[in-house]
């Protein structure tokens, strides 16, 4: 039975299983659909810039910088210089176009070569793994790599738009044309857009040290391996497989976790000028928080420390009549030792791992559990040798254990939503053979209490998944809302009309606009960042590993240190293609959009730019512009509700499969036990801070 629930479990968690989950934690984050809902406005803003410099012209530089401006190139004409806004945007627009399909392209590749690593992997000759899996690899990085060059390029384009509609707005503040109340508010609107820039660069030094903190993990996680088979008594295959496969889901939870920090959206977002006060308490509060890197370090121990907990349970072989323990398998006569030992070791060295992480909240909680662990293991160390102890005394240490395993399920759910790390998560490949030969079954209870977590956690995701949509979409319709009440004033303003002030609010628009459009690419610059650093990781950490791994290791049974080296490599190419995967959803999302609703726009935009003001033909493209933009927007909305319905099908589907292919081949389960499951699992994923995503 144990064998059909991990051969079940296994067909639930293919490559392409993985891929689609991963998609669907992400959606509510990585939509870039929602995103893009600036984007007409911005060309919006454009074309009625390029209407407005038919105003008479006058000079913005009577008050010059010392050393002159950055940006600017034609200080002496405000005509030329919003002239020089709309050709920026133009650029970043249409190279955004371009990049983005090459992206989709070269992304689309990720999966075949992943293919092939993964055959390689399964050579049995380490002399084909070394000569032919590098290459492998180096594909990967080469696609990541050019799609990090394509991104940065692309973000440039969209900065280079926003730092002259911010110098242009200091050099207005400057002139003898801006003066009184609006003063503050454009001061207020550059503050925080200096703000947010500061916030982008200390995301980038998140995503630095988010790479150098795996590759850390990633050498400790072969010491640590070392340090259990040197550690490891006789008879604990089996549970010492699930201790290690906790030390790679600990890496796949890292990876996750980082990916999670660059996709989630950037909170309370503002767009009317009204709220720039508001916004920069926000950006400024994001500043003073912990450092949201540790957490993730923090949280990815928690699969290392639920298998922990639960092998203790295992090895104490409690009765279920009487609660008792039992004493004898517990203690190894022949070499004087408690079982419990090594598992009191593991979760020493989980703690002293911890104990290297910056303080925060996962930490303290982390800790906690490892110094609950090790006191049952020195309780059980304490009575194993006589094989007896006082009835009390078991029916304490038995709760402890029950406890410490609740809380550890509780911690783990915690971190599955902080990490957005998928519940079901599928075995490395070595693992798995190993795990599934003849002589290796693990305790059927176990087992199916393990499955009934897994599903139960799975079923909690999923469903705060859609929560955490639902949220996102009615942001927003705020935000539609919000645009769209800038355009209608937009609309509003008849040549006549336009005063200096009016010109001054519709680049502060454009500004803010550009910058939400901006924030997207910023997070693809940090994807490539990642998946690069991820593959070079693991040609220089692992795979040099993998070859000087002593063939006299001490084995788990056939599963040596060259195995757990190769199930590493996997891991880690696996996260890679999942993370170019998820790229790939997103670039086709946006390439999508732009053929649609942004490139033709564009290029009104370009010809607009080009045309005789004095003539009628002006008027009656700047009204075609706006008419398209009008429909982007609707467009926009349209394909963002389209691709809710395509999300609430899939999520349905994914549960229906799981309860029909591994809920349904279990036995029977207790109703206390269901509901002390159920309890865990939504204490982990309870609702905390929700708004503070949005």
């Amino acid at each position: 039975m144990d064998s059909i629930i991990s051969k079940t479990a296994q067909s639930l968690t293919s490559a392409e299983d993985m891929r689609n989950q991963t998609k669907l934690i992400m959606q509510p984050y990585a939509n870039w659909e929602e995103y893009l809902t600036p984007a007409p406005l911005s060309i919006a803003i454009m074309g009625e810039l390029v209407f407005i410099s038919s105003v008479t012209d006058f000079s913005i530089n009577k008050n010059p910088p010392k050393d002159g401006y950055k940006y600017i190139r034609y200080p002496e004409s405000f005509r030329a210089c919003l002239m020089q806004v709309c050709n920026s945007g133009w650029t970043a627009f249409n190279e955004a176009h371009t990049s983005m399909d090459q992206i989709r392209l070269h992304t689309a590749q990720v999966p075949d070569y992943m293919k092939m690593a993964v055959k390689i992997l399964f050579q049995d000759n380490d002399e084909i793994i070394q000569a032919h899996l590098p290459d492998q690899l180096n594909n990967i990085q080469l696609i990541a790599d050019e799609c990090l060059k394509l991104s940065t390029e692309t973000e440039k384009h969209f900065m280079d738009v926003i730092v002259i509609i911010q110098e242009l707005l200091e050099a207005c503040l400057n002139t003898e044309h801006f003066y009184g109340e609006e003063r503050g508010v454009i001061k207020k609107k550059i503050e925080e857009n200096k703000l947010r820039e500061k916030s982008a660069q200390e995301a980038n030094k998140r995503t630095k040290k988010s790479m150098s903190t795996l590759q850390k993990e990633l050498e400790e996680t072969h010491v640590n391996y070392q340090k259990a088979m040197d550690s490891l008594p006789g008879g604990l295959s089996m549970m010492t497989m699930g201790i290690i496969g906790g030390m790679t889901q600990s890496i796949s939870a890292l990876i996750n976790g980082v990916t999670s920090l660059i996709t989630h959206p950037v909170r309370n977002p503002s767009g009317a000028v009204e709220k720039i006060s508001n916004t920069v308490s926000n950006i400024r509060g994001q500043q003073t928080e912990g450092d949201l890197v540790d957490e993730i370090n923090s949280c990815s121990k928690s699969a290392e420390i639920l298998q922990c907990a639960q092998a203790i349970k295992e090895l104490m072989n409690v009765s279920s009549r009487d609660n008792d323990i039992d004493w004898k398998n517990l203690y190894v006569q022949k070499q004087k030792t408690t079982k419990t030992d090594f598992i009191q070791e593991q979760f020493k060295i989980i703690n002293d791992e911890l104990s290297k992480i910056n303080d925060c909240k996962g930490k303290s909680e982390a800790q906690v559990l490892c110094q609950k662990g090790i006191n049952i293991c020195n309780h059980l160390a304490k009575y194993a040798p006589e094989g007896k102890c006082d009835k009390d005394i078991n029916m304490k240490i038995v709760e402890e254990v029950l406890d410490l395993i609740n809380s550890a399920r509780v911690f783990d759910s915690k971190c599955k939503d902080t990490t957005k790390s998928p519940a079901i998560s599928p075995k490395p490949p070595m693992m798995y053979r190993n795990e599934n030969s003849s002589e290796n079954t693990s305790p059927l209870q176990q087992a199916t209490d393990n499955a009934r977590f897994t599903i139960e956690q799975n079923r909690a995701q999923l469903n705060k998944t859609r929560e955490t949509y639902e949220k996102s979409l009615e942001n927003l319709e705020k935000n539609e809302k919000e645009l769209t009440e800038i355009l209608v004033t937009m609309r509003n303003c008849e040549l006549k009309d336009i005063d200096f002030k009016t010109t001054i609010d519709m680049l502060v628009k454009a500004m803010d606009a550009m910058g939400r459009v901006k924030e997207q690419w910023e997070k693809m610059v940090r994807f490539f960042q990642m998946v690069s650093n991820i593959v070079k990781t693991s040609l220089t950490t692992t795979l040099k590993n993998f070859v000087s791994a002593s063939e006299k290791t001490q084995a788990l049974t056939t599963y040596n240190a060259k195995l757990f080296s190769k199930d590493l490599l996997y891991t880690q190419a696996f996260k890679a293609c999942d993370i170019a995967s998820l790229v790939n959803v997103i670039s086709g999302t946006y390439t999508e959009i732009s053929n649609k609703y942004l490139i033709d726009r564009v290029s009104s935009l370009g010809k607009l730019m080009v045309m005789d003001k004095s003539k009628p033909e002006f008027l009656q493209e700047r009204l075609k512009l706006q008419d398209d933009c009008d429909a982007a927007q609707k467009g926009i909305l349209m394909l963002v509700l389209k691709n809710k319905d395509v999300f609430e099908r899939k999520s349905a589907a994914r549960l229906e499969r799981i309860d029909r292919e591994l809920l349904a081949i279990l036995p029977p389960a207790p109703p206390e036990e269901t509901k002390k499951i159920q309890e865990a699992v939504q204490a982990g994923f309870c609702e905390e801070d929700v708004e503070s995503y949005y």
